[in-house]
């Protein structure tokens, strides 16, 4: 059987997924993603924050959803701190704003819904306030509802499955419950209580997944309960993270064998994104675990922790935030999929088991000033790399892949990342080295572009938008117009905060402004760019991503403008 290597020093190993990107278009939609929402404070003193749900701060992500017009949000659990109908009912209620601006909402149980005695661990209220899961009531354009009946009626809504979009820009949602159920009840000793396990669910949830008869672009998975935690040491396979491996092995491949490229799960309270191996180590996916919106917040346990047995030698982490309230926006634009993280730009609302709450004594919400902390993501039609803390960037990627996706309009462009090292040094809270997950993708050229639109991800770190430095090489159409080959008007071309293409060293984090008429030079210092006629490559020393092209008119510009 083969294996998987989380990473080869100095260099980068693909994964074996096919990853990368495209150019926004008009068809382009997003969800939002967010995570708990217990009121966890002994106290509620501006009585904001009704049956410990923590209203307080789901007005305020409410707002930040409606601003970025998502077409529903889904929550990772944890939808209460008590799980009794009426928290269940009140964080429905928290939930009408969204509604009321056309925005669906789908939830899912974690561990707190469970905890109250006597109302069937809160299935029943859950379905009754969230019919959408069953795909009743009004759905907000989600539509093929499915939920594996055959194992359990206590899954019906629970453990479910719908699509969004239109055919070539769509996505399959597969939401997992392994809670305890009425008619099922397993204690393995890690202190929770499971349901219907993943083995019991593992048919419904490959033929959810199937990736030549499901009828989606994309495909993603998400559950309240970690692949591999930071702090909790549970895991969704019925048990501690060394439970149940074949269990294990056969989820992963099933997400592996069917292009799936996220797992999304909360319960951490922390914003964490890794790459996790299968036990047998021929499977991997991305999971991102989600950064709180209560007012609970946990810190990471050491890797050499006994709990974790052994296990965290099958994680890379390759991005880590604690302590904040924070938010996801999901952009779905045909093959490519952008992910921006947001949190508020205070934090360190320390509390894990100290509670009452975040951070204040006084135990009111403050209002948050929520701040793009990050942006990741993938495309069908490129590639993605791990680059390790010295590594080199050094790709070769051209759009093979995207005409044989059956892309078209495409002019045969290859880009070569020449040079540039991941210099960064950040660790993680357990002082593990973070890696850098490079993705790229493809879109058809457009209107003045004398290439096809290559989008960069990765090189930069939480926090920022300045990347390494590096050297971008892209080739262009030999029929291209030539007019200004050779003065600085001919070259590569990012799009602005607005969209418009621009001088890509003009979006520099400093540098100066350059043009060479020729190859590059290892000399050449950030901000210079050119054009190779002999080799009809064109050539930019850049510090940030994005989408980038050959223009035939960017508009050659003495000095640096940023």
């Amino acid at each position: 059987m083969k294996k998987l290597t989380l990473l080869k020093t100095g260099s980068a190993l693909v994964l074996g997924m096919v990853l990368g990107a495209g150019s926004a278009s008009a068809d382009a939609w997003k969800f939002g993603v967010m995570a708990d929402t217990q009121w966890t404070c002994a106290t509620d003193p501006a009585g904001q924050n009704p049956n410990h749900v923590s209203v307080s701060i789901i007005k305020q992500l409410n707002q930040q959803f409606i601003h970025h017009g998502v077409k529903f949000v889904i929550q990772v659990g944890d939808l209460t701190e008590n799980g009794a109908d009426a928290d269940i009912a009140a964080r429905a209620s928290a939930a009408q704003t969204l509604y009321n601006a056309g925005i669906g909402f789908f939830g899912m149980r974690g561990n707190h819904e469970t905890y109250t005695a006597g109302n069937n661990y809160g299935i029943p209220a859950f379905q009754a306030n969230f019919p959408q899961t069953r795909g009743l009531m009004n759905t907000w354009g989600a539509m093929n509802f499915s939920s594996p009946t055959d194992v359990s009626s206590d899954l019906n809504g629970m453990t479910y499955s719908f699509d969004f979009g239109t055919p070539g820009n769509n996505v399959r949602f597969v939401i997992l419950d392994d809670w305890v159920t009425p008619s099922k009840n397993v204690a393995p000793g890690n202190g929770y209580n499971y349901g219907y396990s993943i083995a019991d669910q593992q048919a419904w949830i490959s033929s959810r997944l199937n990736e030549t008869a499901r009828g989606t672009e994309h495909a993603f998975v998400f559950s309240h309960q970690n692949l591999m935690g930071e702090n909790h040491q549970d895991s969704l396979f019925t048990g501690y993270t060394d439970s149940n491996p074949d269990m294990q092995n056969a989820f992963f491949a099933s997400l592996y064998n069917n292009g799936v490229k996220y797992y999304i799960s909360g319960h951490d309270h922390i914003h964490q994104r890794s790459i996790i191996l299968s036990p047998d180590g021929s499977s991997a996916v991305q999971e991102f675990i989600c950064s709180s919106d209560s007012s609970k917040f946990y810190t990471p346990k050491s890797v050499t922790d006994p709990k974790w047995f052994g296990q965290k030698v099958r994680e890379l982490p390759v991005s880590q935030e604690l302590y904040t309230v924070g938010y996801y926006i999901y952009t779905v634009d045909g093959p490519r999929v952008t992910v921006d993280f947001y949190s508020d730009d205070h934090g360190n609302w320390a509390s894990d088991n100290n509670y009452p709450g975040i951070g204040l004594q006084n135990q009111v919400t403050p209002t948050f000033n929520f701040v793009k902390k990050e942006t990741y993501g993938y495309s069908q039609n490129g590639i993605e790399i791990p680059v390790a803390q010295g590594g080199s960037y050094q790709l070769t990627d051209d759009t093979s892949k995207a005409v044989a996706n059956g892309g078209t309009g495409y002019l045969g462009t290859t880009a070569k990342i020449l040079t540039g090292i991941n210099g960064s040094s950040k660790k993680d809270y357990t002082a593990r080295a973070l890696t850098k997950m490079v993705d790229t993708g493809w879109a058809p050229a457009e209107e003045d572009l004398a290439s096809d639109i290559l989008t960069l991800w990765g090189m930069a770190e939480l926090g920022t938008e300045q990347s390494d430095i590096y050297v971008l090489q892209m080739t262009f159409d030999k029929n291209a117009p030539r007019e200004h080959l050779g003065n600085g008007g001919f070259g590569i071309a990012t799009r602005d905060a607005s969209g418009n293409w621009v001088n890509a060293v003009d979006m520099n984090i400093g540098g100066t402004t350059k043009f060479v008429k020729g190859s590059w030079n290892s000399s050449y210092p950030l901000g210079t760019y050119g054009v190779d006629a002999s080799t009809k490559t064109a050539w930019a020393v850049i510090n940030h991503n994005g989408d980038f092209a050959v223009s035939t008119d960017i508009e050659p510009t003495p000095g640096h403008r940023k």
